[in-house]
């Protein structure tokens, strides 16, 4: 049984859905010709919004830590998809080095990456944990709260490979999104495949330029199947020269904000949609749900107080922040125990395998969910959503996982052509250089 939805906006969704199940066989196999065309990141989450009249994702994760929150139902559909990706990476592979993040003391996440490493270890692989941290300097066991035990151990750098004492891998799989930058130990690494690649951290990448790759694959799928694109797609704009304690760039933020929440306002009328728009303002680099501020009026970025400055300023690893987001704001009217709930879809390869609903007691359908407070659901389907079933209503399971799917798939090419589209310079250092329109100001 999925949330609940609110019934007087689920209509357009419910329309949306029909649209999808009756066409599930177009739709596979448009995304077929594109994996061909496109090959997909190893993993990916994605977090969507439903607000009835439009579902859409609103952040894209290339390194997601949160497995541990899946439902067992789907742990055969990730041994299966990870088992794809790897043959189609390394047809040999045999030894993996997994690089998690240097969040030792948060016991979550490192329920996380054992739940990975043993995804992976099932696909018939031998895998092992190696840390950056320094003082790392020897295997090391950490205890989980269920009472189990994960060993992190030093990487070794020997020429141009990388490994643990006595263990020489066929592949590395980062579960870090380089936030801090590229260390020295990973770099030049070009006898072994490392997954995913470096350009796919948020010390190169930017979440305008990833939107303007969805923008472009959403317009070319909707006219494919006949839907407005705006169903699912956020509208946004791009600020640069953003310094939040020296107050500079506000002049570029309200005049962005001002805009988009026009845009909004009429398409909202031409729909005749109630709800009052709101966009987010986030740093267009990092995760976390650091750096995020629900605006409904652009005079609210005007003359920001030190606290939202200071709270604007820098994200993950204290890196300040200089560009920013303004992405248009989807409210989630999906509810669970009364609480304001989203859902995050798991990708491996190019199946969706999974996920689960964020959920927050204390904030409302309009703010940012990714807070602290948070909880997490699995999603409460017992069968995978990749095999929709026409004789059900759109919304019964597994015809809503089905639907989110094909959002969250769509994102995850996006992120495909986001990844291809980053160029080297002639000294070998990637960039991140947008060549679609990004309506940068």
């Amino acid at each position: 049984m999925s949330p609940c939805v609110t019934p007087a906006v689920s209509g357009p969704l419910l329309e949306l859905e029909r649209q999808f199940l009756g066409q599930s066989s177009m739709i596979e196999r448009w995304f077929r010709e594109q994996w061909h065309e496109h090959a997909p990141p190893f993993y990916g989450s994605v977090d969507l919004r439903n607000a009835g009249f439009k579902l859409a994702p609103v952040d894209m994760n290339l390194f997601p830590g949160g497995f541990n929150n899946l439902s067992p139902v789907f742990l055969p559909l990730c041994v299966q998809a990870a088992q794809a990706a790897v043959e189609r990476l390394c047809t040999s592979a045999c030894r993996l080095l997994l690089i998690p993040e240097n969040h030792t003391r948060n016991q979550f996440y490192l329920k996380n990456v054992t739940r990975l490493a043993d995804i992976l270890r099932l696909t018939g692989m031998e895998v092992r944990l190696g840390s950056l941290l320094p003082e790392i300097t020897a295997p090391t066991s950490l205890m989980l709260p269920d009472g189990g035990s994960l060993i992190l151990e030093p990487v070794e750098r020997k020429g141009n490979r990388l490994g643990l004492d006595g263990f020489d891998p066929c592949a590395i799989l980062l579960n870090n999104d380089l936030s801090g930058g590229v260390p020295a130990i990973l770099q030049g690494l070009d006898e072994q495949f490392l997954i995913p690649p470096l350009h796919a951290g948020w010390h190169v990448r930017r979440k305008s330029c990833h939107a303007a790759a969805y923008e472009w694959i959403v317009n070319i799928f909707s006219e494919e199947i006949g839907i407005d694109p705006w169903r699912i797609s956020p509208a946004f704009r791009v600020c640069s020269g953003i310094d939040f304690h020296a107050r500079a760039g506000e002049e570029c933020l309200v005049d962005q904000v001002d805009a988009l929440l026009t845009d909004i306002r009429r398409k909202y009328r031409e729909l005749d949609i109630k709800d009052e728009p709101f966009v987010v303002v986030k740093a267009d680099a990092g995760t976390y749900g650091m750096g995020v501020m629900m605006v409904k009026d652009a005079s609210e970025v005007m003359g920001l107080n030190r606290r939202q400055r200071n709270k604007m300023a820098v994200v993950k690893e204290g890196l300040s922040v200089g560009e920013v987001i303004i992405q248009e704001g989807v409210r989630t009217f999906e509810t669970i125990e009364g609480a304001a709930a989203e859902p995050v879809v798991y990708m491996i390869d190019h199946s969706v395998v999974g996920g689960f609903y964020r959920v927050h007691t204390a904030r409302g359908s309009d703010e940012n969910l990714n807070a602290p407070g948070m909880e997490f659901r699995p999603l409460p389907f017992d069968t995978p959503g990749s095999i929709p079933d026409s004789c059900l209503e759109p919304d019964d399971a597994p015809n809503r996982l089905y639907t989110y799917g094909v959002v969250a798939r769509l994102a995850l090419l996006a992120a495909s052509i986001e990844l291809e589209e980053m160029l080297s310079t002639p000294d070998g250092v990637v960039t991140n250089d947008c060549r679609r329109t990004s309506k940068a100001a």
